[in-house]
């Protein structure tokens, strides 16, 4: 996770349909075309969800005679397949792989600087995009005429993925090159919830003014971040969506593939917007256990309240985590039956409020990343001040329903009510 911070919000461009025209600068607003829908030829009730990747039909072509650029990462497969061999395996062009945090294999810990190389399986140039730079150069797609993103996302603001995807579709723009986008389901999908961020705590870890969990897909998060002006002044990417099939977001989706080193299973995917915000504290959330972002402790909690009992190791996933080595009491989250974890439609703040009300040393609780994760000053505040959940939950709604009605103008598929 990183913490460039960026300038935001200008003024309005447009919402994106399917196509291929060309980026563009714009001056004004263009009438709205009616919003994207997925194919109804492959789209039937009850059917499996079909990922826009797998669609091959709808945008093979769009690659014919192209230079393409692969921005992707281990969860870009179809059918047990890369897609980077996949798309060699169909005669495309592929000329350069842009990887996101973790690296394109996916293997490097959070936070980790990862260097730009060759990839050994398929002999492709790799840019990474957690390194020297946090999006593509001129330079980079000067050999480029159409980027394709094709990444499996969790749905929460602070994952970096889709930071890495806008400073894609702002880079393309400036240099006139269209994107695609091949959208996944959000397996957060089902409900919007958490504080809003605010532009003076924006970073690599949240970017827009939305809430922590967004419940977007990555099509539906670039369309938002093009069509509210999101990329810079009077940019706007020319941007295809490929649509998911036969999903909603009520649709349960367990991901294939472990969508970071850290990220295990869905247990941990559903706990990470509640248990992220230790990232932002002197408590452990089990990075360096084999059960991270299910578990969370430090050593000077209660044993009598906090009975779990771990050690943070140093393990390739996380080489230096939180408290390594000492003897951490807490609580294993672990054992909640994933049927309970599924239907949950809000972050439990209970967790981070707890451990605050038991942590000895309560000045020293917080450290300064905090902000970055909550988007805002004012958690902090209000768990200092002693604010119960449901006082604190409360101070979240307004901002939340202004961003339900904005989110509802980029939906692509039906939505959780």
């Amino acid at each position: 996770m990183g913490e460039n911070r960026q300038g935001l919000w200008v003024i309005g461009l447009v919402v994106l349909f399917l196509g291929t025209a060309a980026c563009a600068n714009l001056s004004s607003r263009p009438s709205t075309p009616d919003p994207l829908v997925p194919d109804p030829s492959v789209s039937e009730a009850g059917s499996t969800v079909v990922t826009g990747a797998e669609q091959t039909e709808r945008y093979f072509h769009l690659l014919s005679g192209k230079r393409v650029a692969f921005a992707g990462n281990h969860t870009s497969v179809i059918h047990g397949v890369h897609m980077v061999d996949t798309l060699i395996g169909a005669g495309k062009n592929l000329v350069k792989v842009f990887s996101p945090e973790h690296g394109f294999r996916g293997t490097a810990a959070a936070g980790e600087l990862v260097e730009s190389g060759i990839d050994q399986r398929s002999g492709l140039p790799v840019v990474s995009l957690y390194g020297r730079n946090r999006r593509p150069t001129p330079e980079q797609l000067a050999d480029v005429d159409v980027v394709v993103f094709d990444i499996q996302d969790v749905g929460v603001r602070f994952y970096t993925y889709i930071s890495t995807m806008t400073f894609i579709m702002q880079a393309a723009a400036r240099e006139n090159i269209p994107v695609i986008i091949l959208d996944r389901p959000n397996p957060l999908g089902h409900y919007v919830d958490g504080p809003m961020l605010q532009a003076e705590h924006a970073s690599f870890v949240g970017l827009h003014p939305v809430p922590v969990v967004h419940g977007m897909t990555v099509g539906e998060y670039a369309m938002m971040a093009n069509g509210e002006g999101w990329l810079g002044p009077r940019l706007v990417c020319d941007l295809t969506v490929i649509p998911v099939a036969n999903y909603t977001h009520n649709t349960r989706y367990e991901l294939p593939v472990p969508p970071s080193p850290n990220l295990p299973n869905m247990t941990s995917v559903y706990l990470y917007p509640s248990l992220c915000f230790f990232e932002g504290t002197d408590v452990s959330l089990g990075r360096g256990t084999p059960k991270p972002f299910q578990i969370f402790g430090h050593p000077e909690l209660d044993k009598q309240v906090f009975p779990y009992r771990f050690i943070p190791e140093g393990l390739p996933a996380a080489p230096n985590p939180p408290q390594l080595g000492n003897v951490c009491q807490g609580w294993d989250l672990s054992t909640i039956p994933g049927e309970i974890l599924m239907e949950k439609d809000r972050i439990n703040l209970s967790y981070l409020l707890e451990a605050f009300r038991n942590f000895p040393d309560k000045p020293n609780f917080f450290n300064s990343y905090f902000e970055n994760l909550s988007g805002t000053s004012l958690l902090r505040h209000q768990i200092l001040a002693g604010l119960s959940e449901e006082q604190i939950r409360a101070s979240w709604q307004e901002e939340l329903r202004s961003f339900r009605k904005l989110r509802s103008n980029y939906l692509l598929y039906p939505d959780f009510e």
